[in-house]
């Protein structure tokens, strides 16, 4: 006989929570696996986790007002001609025309441009748009070559070479029929309305070895001018920053598992990679080591969003991060505004994430002509160009505290973590001592 003790609640399964039943269920209805775009929605150790040690009296700290703190970066000083100096070291993250829609596109590129930043390409191709409103524009050169060729590369300020993202490392991308439109089919060279998924590696190279040569390619087809960035998933930062350093990058681009991605697999997006605090610190290590930090630039991405990460991925060691997410948050992605519709599509604002679908009620990840209108350019990118002043003014105020008249001048002696995850993989002090798991050894 059972008995149920009417004092204490029915208890659920913290193994087999709420949504992990209701995932099994709808696989088990469907036979196919979720997918859907953003990042990683589990928590991580993440910047939150750290914290700044301001000035007091055995720091001098700097007057807000009065005493400079710069905040310019310039990437590509390795080997290119012309390297870019960006006022801010806060850039924008390669994402594709077609994930997007035109006009967020151009708005990415408005608002970078007004706050003295770069904006990225993403897969598919550059755009008229695009190119016309980036002062300072990066070139992605990925796997499935879409919209590659050679005048493009040559129109960038710079080409990104991707290896692999954040949100999934070792797999390619997904780019549904239905968001496939007449421009994004002939842009892409695919037929309109077909599913298309990306390769997960490069077709004409294995290795570092290959990568040299490629680059090289890259280099002649641009005259040197260009730096070439490599971009990478946060898996081995440590070994893929000095391989990618051999072959010959002026720029490595670390992109942490809270980095979004317009669609893939839930499984890999929760399941393949490391935290963005975890990559940081292996990455700079492997710079150090081989004598380049600093002398090759390092962007950290994925899940920046505010000036206090920002500062906090500088005095890890980046000198510049990029944002993708945060910056479509600013456009107006999940906006409170369309709540209604986001009902509609069986979610709400802040957790809509099937962009894959070209249903997005703020007309930014879709190719829906209707809905892309609702996006003003203009408008969308002044928002964004608001966002990028208050976060480098934010990173600004806690160099300034923590005495430093650059931002590049922040280290990692100036924080401490909160727990001992965030301590182990920032390899900074635990609060109130001066050890962290591991001292002593990499």
């Amino acid at each position: 006989m059972s008995y149920h003790n009417p004092f204490t609640p029915p208890r659920k399964s913290a193994t087999f929570d709420d949504h992990t039943l209701a995932e099994i269920r709808r696989a088990a209805a469907t036979g196919i696996y979720d997918i859907r775009g953003a990042g990683t929605k589990r928590k991580v150790p993440h910047f939150d986790d750290l914290l700044f040690l301001g000035a007091s009296i055995s720091r001098y700290p700097l007057e807000g007002y009065r005493e400079k703190c710069d905040t310019t970066v310039t990437l590509g000083t390795r080997f290119a001609k012309k390297p870019i100096t960006l006022k801010t070291p806060i850039t924008i993250a390669g994402m594709s025309f077609g994930a997007l829609s035109g006009n967020a596109k151009e708005a990415l590129g408005r608002g970078a441009t007004i706050a003295g930043t770069s904006t990225t390409t993403g897969d598919g191709g550059m755009t008229d748009e695009e190119r016309g409103h980036s002062q300072t524009l990066v070139y992605q050169y990925l796997p499935s070559r879409y919209g590659m060729n050679p005048k493009d590369l040559r129109r960038a300020d710079a080409i990104e070479v991707v290896v692999g993202q954040g949100a999934k490392p070792g797999g390619g991308g997904m780019l549904l029929g239905q968001k496939i439109s007449d421009r994004v089919a002939n842009m892409r060279n695919l037929p309109k309305g077909i599913d298309q998924r990306s390769a997960c590696r490069h077709p004409d190279w294995t290795g570092p070895d290959d990568l040299e040569i490629k680059i090289l390619e890259l280099r002649e087809i641009t005259d040197w001018e260009k730096p070439i960035y490599i971009k990478v998933g946060g898996a081995r930062p440590y070994y893929d920053t000095a391989l990618a350093v051999k072959a010959g990058a002026d720029v490595v681009v670390l992109d942490g598992m809270q980095g979004g991605t317009a669609a893939t697999q839930d499984v890999f997006i929760e399941n393949v990679g490391m935290p963005t605090l975890a990559c940081i610190r292996p990455a700079v290590q492997a710079l150090q080591d081989l004598g380049m930090h600093r002398k090759v630039q390092l962007v950290v991405s994925g899940g920046i969003r505010s000036g206090a990460d920002v500062a906090k991925a500088l005095a890890l060691g980046a000198d510049a991060v990029a944002i993708g997410t945060a910056a479509l948050v600013a456009l107006g992605d999940n906006d409170p505004h369309w709540e209604d519709e986001y009902r509609k599509l069986g979610t709400t604002a802040g957790a809509y994430d099937d962009w894959h679908e070209g249903k997005d009620p703020a007309g930014i990840t879709t190719q829906d002509p209707e809905l892309a209108a609702r996006l003003d350019p203009i408008a969308a990118g002044r928002r964004l160009a608001n966002y990028l002043k208050v976060m480098t003014l934010e990173a600004q105020t806690i160099a300034r505290a923590c005495g430093k008249n650059h931002l590049h001048n922040l280290e990692p002696e100036d924080l401490v973590a909160l727990t001992m995850e965030a301590a182990a993989m920032a390899q900074v002090p635990l609060a109130g001592t001066n050890w962290f798991p591991g001292k002593g050894s990499f």
